[in-house]
């Protein structure tokens, strides 16, 4: 009988880790699953992007080079932001959201080119009807990068309880800055842009500044466990959120980018260089819940 418990266990993990909530890696064009919600500003959204035609490496989490690019006030001049979710996901209980991701910017490096400080951004619980940006309204947990550390705000969390984000020092980081610049940044950055983005823009020289997100994939977890939401980059926890203290509105995820400055670069190749990356999204539930519905499964299983 325990070696029928065990079995059982194992297969009923199994299989209900195997069942993703969601999944989409690009490699078949999706546009027509996915909506754009966009500030006051001009933006791009590309969800069948080959990023090797810009130099850069397939992600580490799955197959071939295409991905989705976003982008935001390319011309206008206007500070904004846009948001993307696919269509009609409405997610409940607990789970975890895992992506790639790469900020891409315009050197040289590590201060960048022209205009190029913006804002990478991913979050939960949103309607995926509002554009999510640091100047609109927001209905979501989210959370934000610069690519090349030109904020004193480099790493950022956003919620209804902090809709311009929360600000150094708050309770939800566990760090006490935000800049590059902390120490606790210290295993990002440094980064050359990768050879084959460098041959074909011979503007992209130099190193990424330590502690910066840009030029090199990440893998993000956001993690959502009863009223905890978390944000890991790799193995580094960014922020801690209470959804007691925030108000969702509603069960969608989303990926954006913001230039959180009032004027466009002026860069020649901007849209070639200044873009957010998404790759390989996956959903599924979070570990704790597959072990209560394995339980559960043995129970009915003694029961027979």
């Amino acid at each position: 009988m325990r070696i029928l418990f065990a079995f059982t266990a194992s297969v009923l993990l199994a299989t209900s880790a195997s069942a993703g909530l969601y999944s989409e890696n690009f490699e078949v064009d999706p546009s027509a699953g996915w909506v754009v919600n966009n500030g006051p500003s001009d933006f791009a959204a590309n969800f069948f992007f080959d990023y090797s035609t810009v130099g850069i490496p397939a992600a580490p989490s799955g197959p071939g080079t295409r991905g989705m690019k976003l982008q935001a006030n390319l011309v206008n001049g206007i500070f904004s932001g846009m948001s993307a979710s696919p269509i009609g996901l409405n997610l409940t209980g607990d789970y975890i959201v895992t992506f790639d991701w790469w900020a891409n910017f315009n050197g040289p490096f590590p201060g960048g080119g022209s205009g190029s400080t913006n804002l990478s951004t991913f979050g939960i619980g949103t309607s995926g009807t509002i554009p999510q940006w640091p100047g609109g309204v927001q209905d979501s947990v989210w959370f934000g990068a610069t690519g090349d550390g030109g904020s004193a705000a480099d790493w950022r969390a956003y919620s209804t309880a902090a809709p311009t984000s929360y600000p150094d020092g708050s309770p939800v980081y566990p760090f006490t800055t935000r800049n590059n610049t902390n120490a606790y940044f210290a295993s990002l950055g440094n980064m050359p842009a990768p050879a084959a983005q460098l041959a074909l823009f011979p503007q992209q020289t130099g190193l990424t500044a330590v502690g910066t997100a840009g030029m090199t994939w990440h893998q993000v977890t956001i993690t959502k466990a009863g009223n905890i939401v978390t944000w890991h980059v790799g193995s580094l926890l960014m922020a801690t959120i209470d959804l007691n203290t925030v108000t969702l509105g509603g069960g969608n995820i989303f990926f954006g980018h913001s230039d959180i400055n009032a004027g466009s670069s002026t860069d020649p190749f901007d849209v070639d260089l200044l873009f957010t990356l998404i790759d390989n999204i996956n959903v599924i539930p979070e570990p704790a819940s597959l072990l209560l519905l394995a339980l559960g499964g043995l129970v009915g299983i003694r029961r027979r």
